[in-house]
């Protein structure tokens, strides 16, 4: 019995990263072009790490959760980052490299 071998993907075209998180095609460049979303060229093919755009989304929870917001605001953050399954409280002090994202959860 052969065992398949599972790689979790590494780099996304634009248009992946785009359809992962819901956004248009363009705006994927323009966030690659202010810096918001890192990317590698690859040859004449930009490509956008996996793990950048973990981070994208990252800071977008951060925004969205101002330090002058109530402790109620913030623990509904928290319930809807464990009931998505992240394990993980995303919060103001939180480093985008703490963020437990699983694979293909962009």
């Amino acid at each position: 019995m052969t065992k398949a071998l599972t790689v979790d993907k590494l780099l996304y075209t634009p248009v992946e990263a785009a359809h992962a998180l819901g956004l248009s095609r363009s705006t994927i460049y323009v966030l690659m072009a202010s810096g918001e979303v890192p990317s590698v060229h690859i040859g004449s093919s930009r490509r956008i790490p996996a793990d950048g755009l973990r981070r994208y989304v990252a800071t977008l929870y951060r925004l969205r959760a101002p330090a002058a917001a109530s402790r109620s605001t913030r623990f509904a953050y928290a319930q809807v980052e464990v009931q998505a399954g992240r394990g993980q409280h995303v919060d103001e002090g939180v480093d985008a490299e703490e963020v437990d994202l699983a694979p293909g959860e962009i």
